[in-house]
């Protein structure tokens, strides 16, 4: 196993650095041109890319099997990410028997643990982001860390908040978002602040209120959750590097439901962030990420009611909705010919639409297979779920073009639920357990 795969990766050092070299000393370079620090092999982002579409340019493989399972000592909450190099690194709650551990990593090959880190609790909400030489960006408690591949840190920066996983700006940055709502650019190098913080709710002055305070840096997490107004931003952007226009939902102050915010980003030697539209309020509160189609002009968010609705990317109208009979929670995944596969929970089955622009069409539904996690969607008609019953979990294949089962792999001892699934460089499938559990199959 490894003689075949070590080349195909060492291959791949040897092409990012030359692009890194050719990104420092490209006199004749393109500046202009989106950096996408995100597309990369593997899942580096949250959701695998920029557009949090959990789908993967890997070819998936349709025939897995179980490689290796390992305990994490704690709960978890959000997906692992895979690096271009296969590390695999997960958030979870710290406590006593985990010595403290939030920043988990571990290798694709062994399952080997490569190191545990301890950071502020907080961490657990949001994943770690890698960018493509291994480096990882993780938020917790006030503040925003890069942690390099042995997990020794780089630079921490301080933040209001809590971040949601970040996203890199089109020249390479690094964005910043916490559940405050304040946007913070810094360098990737540095953590130093390279734009003027931007905050979509205004945190408490001192002159105008000198006897208020700031909030705890983890207040209103716990409704990120269910996307209630006590967490103003509860889950991570999304970034159109192409247009560079950040989406995020947001609860304004004393809002009886929350809104689609773009925002527009500026680069160059004097970045900056500004609000370009607010959409009208939202049907019901968001349980998703925004996740943009590939030509960026519709968004896709799952409500806590398990509707599926569709929003354009001009002003944030609602173009349609789709209940899915349950309250599915998690952002659906989205190919690039623009099949969308809503996420599990509560007994919601597997189903594919398609958007047709003022509806949604069902293109196939498997009312058969109940999921009990998010899907992952990889190149050549390829999508995994974990699927089963939360006392007996199961990672299923499926043909993306009509739904139908390619295999199903028991995950022994696994139960509860997944908090959604991941592909690696070379088409390994990544599932952690909510419980505390984390899956590798190749």
């Amino acid at each position: 196993m490894l003689g075949h795969r070590f080349p195909r990766r060492l291959l791949t050092s040897i092409a990012l650095a030359a692009v890194g070299a050719l990104t420092l000393g490209g006199c004749g370079s393109d500046a202009s041109a989106p950096i996408d620090i995100l597309a990369t092999p593997g899942w580096p982002g949250s959701l695998a890319n920029s557009h949090n579409s959990s789908y993967s340019e890997v070819t998936g493989s349709r025939d897995l099997s179980l490689a290796w399972s390992r305990p994490l000592g704690a709960i978890t909450s959000t997906r692992a990410t895979v690096g271009p190099e296969g590390q695999i690194t997960l958030t979870v709650a710290p406590n006593e028997s985990n010595g403290g551990c939030v920043v988990a990593s571990f290798q694709d090959e062994s399952g080997r643990k490569r190191f545990c880190n301890g950071l502020g609790p907080s961490a657990v909400s949001s994943s770690a982001v890698s960018d493509t030489v291994s480096n990882l960006y993780v938020g917790d408690d006030g503040g925003m860390t890069s942690l390099n591949e042995h997990g020794q840190e780089r630079w921490r920066t301080p933040v209001y908040g809590v971040p949601r996983s970040p996203q890199f700006t089109p020249d390479g940055r690094l964005l910043v978002v916490t559940q405050f709502g304040q946007v913070n650019v810094l360098s990737t190098q540095t953590g130093v602040a390279e734009a003027p913080t931007f905050d979509l709710v205004p945190p408490p002055a001192a002159l105008n209120a000198p006897d208020t305070s700031l909030l705890p840096a983890d207040a209103g997490l716990g409704a990120c959750i269910n996307g209630g107004p006590d967490c103003p931003v509860p889950s991570s952007p999304a970034f159109d590097l192409d247009k560079s226009i950040v989406y995020l939902v947001l609860w304004r102050p004393g809002a009886i439901a929350p809104q689609l915010v773009a925002l527009t980003y500026t680069g160059g030697d004097s970045p900056s962030v500004a609000e370009a539209w607010s959409s009208p309020l939202l049907a019901a509160s968001a349980t998703s990420s925004p996740v943009l189609s590939s030509d960026g002009g519709s968004i896709y968010l799952t409500d806590v009611e398990g509707t599926v609705r569709a929003y354009d990317t001009a002003q944030g109208n609602e173009k349609w909705a789709y209940f899915t009979g349950h309250r599915a929670t998690g952002s659906p995944a989205v190919t690039p010919d623009g099949l969308i596969v809503p996420a599990g929970g509560d007994g919601a089955h597997l189903l594919a639409l398609r958007d047709a622009g003022d509806r949604p069409e069902v293109v196939w539904e498997r009312a058969d297979v109940v999921q009990q996690g998010a899907p992952a969607l990889a190149s050549g008609n390829t999508g995994y779920t974990v699927t089963g019953t939360p006392n007996a979990l199961s990672v299923t294949t499926f043909d993306t073009e009509n739904g139908t089962t390619l295999g199903t792999v028991d995950l022994p001892g696994a139960v509860g639920y997944s908090t959604g699934t991941s592909i690696g460089p070379d088409g390994e499938v990544v599932v952690p357990t909510a419980l505390g559990e984390v899956f590798l199959l190749r």
